[in-house]
C-alpha cells in the first residue's frame, strides 16, 4: 500500500528513542521530511543524522516540551526550514505516577500542555496543508485503571478527549485528528527496561497480563501511528486506536 507520505513534512516530539524514534524512522522510510525534538542534544544530533541518511530532509533541536515558549519557537523555526508541516505527532510524556503535587504538575505541563502547545504552534502550517493530520499518543492507562492510575492515567485519558474534540472542530478544515493508545512497549532505555531491573516483581506482574506473552515493540506502534497520520487513512478521524496485543479487556465502542 502506498501511504502517500512521500514529500510530506512531519513533526515528532520525543523523536530520539522508543516509539517516537520509530515513528520518525518510518516517516523517513516513506519519503517524508521529519523534524524531531527531545531534551538530550547529543541524541537529537544522532537521530537527525540517521534520519537524513535515508535521503530526506531532517532537522531537530533539544527542547523540553513543558517549556511553552521554547517549544513554539522551535516548531516555527522547523516549519520555516522544512517549508511547513503536514503532520504532527505528539509523543512526549513525563511518565509521572506519583500522587504528589509535583507529579500532577509534571503530567499537566508535559503530556497535556506539551501536546496543546505543539498543536497550536503547528496549526498555521497545518491549515495550509492538503493532507493535514495530528496523532496524539495516549496510553491504555487512559482507558483502564492500572498501576499508573493517578496523574499519568488521568492526563492520558484527557488527551483522548482532547483529540476527539479537535477532530470535530477541525473536520470542516480538512485536518484529521486521532489518538493512539499503546500497550506496554519495551525498548532499551525505556521505562519497562528500568522496571525490569529496578522492580522485578512489578515487571513480572505486567508481563503476566500480556496474553501474547510479550510486550510491544516500538516499530509495531510506529506502523500504526504512521498509517493513521498518512493520506491512506483519509477518512479516519476522531478515533482512538488501541495497539496493545489484547492487553486491555474493556470493549471499546
Amino acid at each position: 500500500m502506498d501511504l502517500g507520505l512521500a514529500g510530506l513534512k512531519a513533526l515528532v516530539t520525543g523523536g530520539t528513542r522508543g516509539i517516537g524514534r520509530a515513528v520518525a524512522e518510518h516517516f523517513a522510510a516513506e519519503g517524508a521530511d521529519v523534524a524531531i525534538c527531545a531534551r538530550d542534544a547529543a541524541q537529537v544530533t544522532e537521530a537527525v543524522k540517521a534520519l537524513a541518511s535515508r535521503g530526506v530532509r531532517a532537522t531537530g533541536r533539544a527542547v523540553d516540551v513543558s517549556d511553552g515558549p521554547a517549544l513554539t519557537s522551535w516548531i516555527t523555526a522547523a516549519a520555516e526550514e522544512l517549508g511547513g508541516f503536514d503532520i504532527v505527532v505528539s509523543n512526549v510524556s513525563a511518565l509521572s505516577i506519583g500522587q504528589d503535587e509535583a507529579s500532577w504538575q509534571a503530567e499537566f505541563d508535559t503530556d497535556m500542555m506539551g501536546t496543546v502547545r505543539a498543536v497550536n504552534a503547528a496549526m498555521p502550517f497545518l491549515e495550509q496543508s492538503k493532507a493535514a493530520s495530528i496523532v496524539v499518543i495516549s496510553s491504555v492507562s487512559g482507558r483502564e485503571v492500572d498501576f499508573a492510575a493517578g496523574p499519568y492515567g488521568v492526563f492520558k485519558a484527557a488527551l483522548i478527549h482532547y483529540a476527539k474534540g479537535l477532530s470535530y472542530q477541525l473536520a470542516g478544515s480538512g485536518i484529521r485528528v486521532n489518538a493512539l493508545s499503546p500497550g506496554n512497549t519495551y525498548f532499551p532505555g525505556g521505562v519497562w527496561e528500568k522496571i525490569e531491573h529496578g522492580n522485578p516483581d512489578l515487571f513480572k506482574t505486567a508481563m503476566a497480563l500480556n496474553p501474547t506473552g510479550r510486550m510491544g515493540k516500538p516499530e509495531e506502534i510506529a506502523r500504526a501511528v504512521v498509517f493513521l497520520a498518512s493520506p491512506a487513512a483519509s477518512f479516519i478521524t476522531g478515533t482512538n486506536l488501541v495497539v496493545d496485543g489484547a492487553l486491555t479487556r474493556g470493549v471499546q465502542f
